[in-house]
């Protein structure tokens, strides 16, 4: 059974889909997407650099953030 809740799209994913409305080749469209993953690469990148700088960190507190396990196991029923 699909527990995904289906959501109607909003504006942005409509105007995404607007864009791209015409038939695109194979070149360009690895283009696009490379080009969004460089602009969120370059979003996470600033937003690391924010946290860096607010928490004053070092790069020994980097190396134990590196070290941390925070992970949960996994579990096959969630």
């Amino acid at each position: 059974m699909d527990s995904a809740q289906k959501l109607p799209l909003n504006d942005q994913q409509l105007e995404i889909l607007r864009l791209f409305s015409r038939e695109l080749d194979e070149e360009d469209l690895r283009e696009i997407k490379r080009l969004i993953v460089e602009y969120l690469a370059q979003k996470v990148s600033h937003l690391a650099d924010e946290a860096w700088e607010k928490n004053n960190w070092s790069d020994e507190d980097m190396d134990r953030l590196l070290e941390t396990h925070e992970r949960t196991p996994y579990d096959p029923e969630n």
